[in-house]
């Protein structure tokens, strides 16, 4: 097995050079996605990839969303050989303390997703937590399970044969109803998922790129399509259950 880490970055520069040295620590090369951050933060992360001999910066022309930089990712990094990715967020919202754990469930259970499942501080703004939980309420539909603990945070270790066919196979959605997407169809394709509980901040001074109308519309229509799908594998999803 062969792991790397993969940053999807859209503008995010006030904590990342700090990130980038934490996570050199580990060893493991890191790919970072620039989805088309303005001028000032695309020079920030050519000077770090001059610094960094450990991390190698791939460029969207065109702002894609973080599910569209998270899914360049992942396949670049499967093209690069390696089996697995660490995703990791810009902003500085994950602690890097919970890494090793997260790499050695992966190793453990190297066919398995496994994610973080987070534990809030006071920080978390009341809607996005209020807004998680009808997630969950939907995916547990969706899935007829309750197997699923989190399926929005973006801290997580993909095995990449199972997720970029998937992605090849599939079109997924390309923002921030990527994360809550792709956990579905793979644990409907028979993929464990495995959660690792960790703490999430909210920095002072983070940027969120979470757009309020249009990511909940562009959720709202995923779990529709989801929905649907779900109803077609009623038969498969149940006969999981009773195995």
């Amino acid at each position: 097995m062969s792991y790397c880490i993969v940053i999807p970055n859209y503008n995010h520069t006030i904590l990342l050079d700090e990130l980038i040295t934490t996570l050199c620590q580990f060893e493991l090369p890191i790919i970072m996605v620039n989805d088309a951050s303005h001028e000032q933060a695309k020079q920030l992360f050519q000077d770090l990839a001059a610094k960094y001999d450990c991390l190698s910066v791939i460029e969207h022309q065109i702002n894609q969303g973080k599910g569209g930089a998270v899914q360049t990712g992942l396949s670049a990094a499967y093209a690069q050989g390696y089996s697995h990715a660490l995703q990791v967020d810009a902003d500085g919202q994950h602690d890097l303390n919970d890494v090793e754990k997260l790499l050695s469930e992966s190793k453990k259970y190297p066919q398995a997703l496994i994610s973080g499942k987070p534990i809030y501080d006071e920080s978390i703004p009341k809607h996005r937590y209020y807004a998680r939980n009808i997630t969950h309420f939907w995916v547990w539909i969706e899935t007829l399970s309750f197997k699923i603990k989190d399926t929005m945070c973006g801290y997580r270790v993909y095995p990449l044969t199972a997720t970029v066919g998937l992605i090849k196979q599939q079109k997924l959605g390309k923002r921030m109803d990527f994360d809550i997407e792709v956990m579905v169809r793979l644990f409907w394709r028979n993929i464990e998922l495995r959660f690792i509980d960790t703490a999430v901040d909210y920095p002072e001074h983070g940027v969120s790129h979470f757009r309020a109308l249009e990511d909940n519309l562009l959720i709202s229509w995923m779990h529709t399509r989801l929905f649907f799908g779900m109803l077609i594998r009623i038969p498969s999803l149940l006969l999981r259950k009773l195995n």
